[in-house]
This record gives structure tokens, sequence and C-alpha cells, in this order.
């Protein structure tokens, strides 16, 4: 076995729709935010909820398939890595982003959270897929590490 292990499991709802674009060399890269909820007791006995929001990108069929399949408030599983980048902000401070690679996506939630979302108008409908219908799961993606710099990122 080897000495480490960078895996990411997270099930959250989506906080927007995912944003598609492609990389010059026309590899698709989706990015989209998720957030996941913590209910604890704090000292004093009283309930508490924290929201943790994380930053996501998809690269090439997953990307498509996230960007045709997710909108905003769909819960979803997410299995990936971890991965930062540095960068200097407007006032010249380093500072270190992080965000999630995902590998996997599984869409969640019940018929009836979908009807919900339909109603709300909340989830595209194609003609192919009415928008009560849930969307086929996504395929498992082999992990490849794309030739792409940050640089290479539209956005």
């Amino acid at each position: 076995m080897s000495g480490s292990i960078n895996k990411v499991i997270l099930i959250g709802r989506l906080g927007k729709d995912p944003e598609v674009k492609y990389t010059p060399s026309g590899a698709p890269v989706a990015k989209f935010s998720l957030a996941t909820d913590e209910t604890f007791k704090d000292r004093t006995g009283e309930q508490q909820r924290r929201t943790e929001w994380h930053n996501i990108v998809a690269w090439n069929k997953l990307a498509e398939i996230c960007g045709e399949y997710l909108t905003k408030g769909k819960q979803v599983y997410i299995e990936g890595s971890i991965r930062s980048h540095q960068y200097e902000d407007q006032a010249g401070n380093k500072r270190t982003a992080y965000e999630i690679v995902a590998r996997d996506m599984k869409m969640l939630g019940s018929k009836a959270d979908s009807d919900r979302m339909a109603a709300a108008g909340m989830e595209r409908a194609t003609p192919e897929r009415p928008a009560a219908e849930p969307a086929p799961p996504a395929e498992p993606v082999a992990p490849t590490e794309p030739d792409i710099r940050d640089d290479d990122i539209p956005f």
C-alpha cells in the first residue's frame, strides 16, 4: 500500500448551476459549488448548524454530464481528490485556494425531491427527459491527469 491517500467523499446540495467551459484544446471543464451541513450542540447545549462550501471541478465526460443534469439545489454524491493552488491577491498577499477534483458523481434525492424542484423551476427539462424524471446516474470516469495548467482554465 502506498504511503498516502487523497480521497474526498461529499454529499451535499449544489449552490448554483454548474458552469461548463472549454479549454483551448477543447477539453470540457465544469465548476460548481457544493454545500454540506453539520449539526452539533455547542457548549451551552444549543443545537447549531454549520455549512461548508466546497468548490468542485469536473473534467471531460463527467463535466458534460454535470452541466447537463445538475442544477442548483440538487443533492449529489461527489467522490474525488482535493487540490490546492496558490495565487496572489490584489493586495499582493499569497493565498491558497482548495478545490475538489471530481472523479465520480451520483445524483441523490427522492422522486418527491425532483418533483418539488421541478415545480419550483429548479430543474431543466428536455424532450428526452421531462423535469420530474430522475436523470440517469453518471458513468464512472477513469481518473486522468489532463495536460492542462491553471492558466488554461478560462475562469
